[in-house]
């Protein structure tokens, strides 16, 4: 089986954010991952209603992915310091 994968990367205020994770997701298939992408989650929800889907996809997934410019983003954070306690593997 496959190794599952989560997409990490700043989504909030940042323009074209769609295409960055797609473009990820894209190269990410073609290594042949199974990939979790939250970037395509329906929008207008508040930011504190994605995070429990974003962890539960987490759970799910045995590496988190995680773009340019994670470390801006307070969600980002909150993923990586949420995988880090679940001991999976994060690529930085």
């Amino acid at each position: 089986m496959s190794e599952i994968i989560y997409i990490a990367g700043p989504i909030t205020g940042i323009k074209g954010y769609q295409q960055k994770f797609a473009r990820a997701e894209r190269k990410l298939k073609k290594c042949k991952y199974i990939v979790f992408n939250p970037a395509f989650m329906p929008e207008g929800l508040e930011h504190s209603a994605y995070m429990p889907i974003c962890y539960a996809m987490i759970d799910a997934c045995d590496t988190v992915f995680f773009l340019e410019g994670w470390k801006y983003s307070a969600g980002c954070k909150m993923e990586y310091k949420h995988a880090k306690s679940k001991r999976q593997r994060h690529n930085v």
